[in-house]
């Protein structure tokens, strides 16, 4: 099977619409380039440092959402059993270890091939999706860099389920 090379412009450039969004929400973003854009959300436990990036090659929006948690060669090990115990649960996106930089990131692409535009609410959902990911794991990530707590039973104190109010 042979496949066909097409070359198809755009009207809008994806990063383009990352841009718009991020203005009519508010955020703090710079345009690091044609192809890239960073994003600061703030979260309930820390702030995101969120990166877009066309690919053009792949025809693909980029995301990498890393937050500040430093992880010491001696938790290396652990957390990526933490990070396998996670993306087990995960259907969209996954997270990963830059061992080099010690540093944590949620990874997701939205491919938009043949030409396809993004719309501003596929891009909201795109973040959003990364931010809500990152939330509800930050706490396990902190639990076995800076307790030494084994990744089950940090993943497991964050996903109990609360019944009622207080």
């Amino acid at each position: 099977m042979e496949l066909v090379e097409l070359d198809i412009g755009r009207d809008i450039h994806p990063v383009d619409v990352i841009e718009q969004v991020a203005h009519n929400n508010d955020w703090a973003f710079e345009r690091t380039g044609d192809d890239e854009i960073a994003i600061t959300v703030s979260g309930s436990w820390t702030d995101y440092h969120v990166s877009f990036s066309w690919m053009e090659d792949f025809e693909a929006l980029h995301l990498a959402c890393a937050f500040d948690i430093k992880v010491p060669e001696a938790r290396t090990l652990e957390v990526m059993r933490l990070l396998s115990l996670i993306n087990e649960q995960l259907l969209f996106g996954h997270f990963d270890l830059w061992e080099q930089e010690g540093a944590i990131m949620f990874r997701q692409s939205l491919l938009l091939a043949g030409g396809v535009e993004p719309s501003s609410q596929q891009v909201e959902v795109l973040l959003s999706s990364a931010l809500e990911a990152c939330e509800c794991y930050f706490q396990a990530f902190q639990f076995v860099v800076w307790s030494g707590t084994s990744a089950k039973v940090a993943l497991s104190s964050v996903l109990f389920e609360t019944h009622g109010t207080a």
